[in-house]
């Protein structure tokens, strides 16, 4: 094993770590934790188990991965944290394991970032290349798809879901689901058109931009009820892969959608 830990830290023999993995002073990997090659762990940070991490993720100081769900209904069930690869932890993140009822399963894809003191709650299913500012807060059973990002001191709602290339405003409450593709921000969150410099800087092209825009108006500045504009956008997303994600996930909401 080439992995370089520190003396002061505290390594569980049960705990797995692979390859050229770097353990900071004061560090706790508790049993069950799986760290892939490459991963950095840094002082005072704490990784609770059962927690399987892929490579090359940074943990900073004084961050909680892999802690107990915030739960009154959690009975030390054997749950898990799964973690992907080359993900960004800064100081103070909170992120909890699965609860039973929810699935026992907390999921985080690969490329995220989560600044100083964001936190992920229990059975939360993160996708890939989100940021989540400094606070910004995830209730339990949260799902954020790819790409979304979420302003500091923002927070999402038991159950609501953060759709692809969705961006929260900083402060922003969200009670409710926020489709892709989508500027949300307020008190309860409020939609603010098109998150266009997020998907320029995804390489959308300016047509898929537009149709974008052109569905946004269709389902919500047109008039007409959501169940008429979907049946028109369905007719619109044949061959159109971005509108046909929208289209689901506008129809499979169970908490409802933000609106403007």
């Amino acid at each position: 094993m080439n992995a370089r830990i520190d003396p002061r830290a505290v390594v569980d023999q049960k705990a797995e770590i692979l390859g050229d993995c770097e353990i900071g002073p004061f560090a706790v990997i508790g049993a069950e934790v799986v760290l892939g090659e490459g991963t950095r762990v840094g002082a005072h940070a704490v990784i609770s188990g059962p927690c399987r991490m892929g490579r090359r993720n940074q943990i900073h100081a004084f961050a909680s991965i892999g802690s107990a769900p915030q739960d009154l209904g959690y009975r030390n069930e054997p749950t898990i944290l799964e973690i992907g690869d080359d993900n960004i932890f800064r100081e103070f993140v909170t992120i909890n394991r699965g609860t039973v009822k929810g699935g026992g399963v907390t999921r985080i894809g690969n490329q995220n970032l989560f600044m100083a003191y964001s936190h992920v709650a229990h059975d939360c299913q993160i996708g890939s290349r989100i940021v989540m500012a400094n606070a910004a807060t995830l209730a339990g059973h949260v799902n954020v798809e790819d790409d979304a990002i979420l302003g500091g001191l923002s927070a999402v709602h038991q159950f609501a879901r953060v759709g692809a290339h969705a961006i929260l405003g900083g402060g922003t409450m969200a009670p409710l689901d926020i489709p892709p593709f989508m500027m949300a921000a307020g008190n309860h969150a409020r939609l603010h058109g098109i998150n266009v410099r997020g998907l320029e800087r995804r390489g959308f092209s300016k047509e898929q931009i537009l149709q974008i825009k052109g569905a946004y108006r269709l389902l919500f500045r047109s008039g007409k009820l959501l169940e008429d504009a979907l049946a028109e956008l369905e007719q619109r997303s044949r061959n159109n892969a971005h509108l046909l994600h929208l289209l689901e996930f506008l129809r499979s909401t169970k908490r409802g959608i933000t609106r403007p």
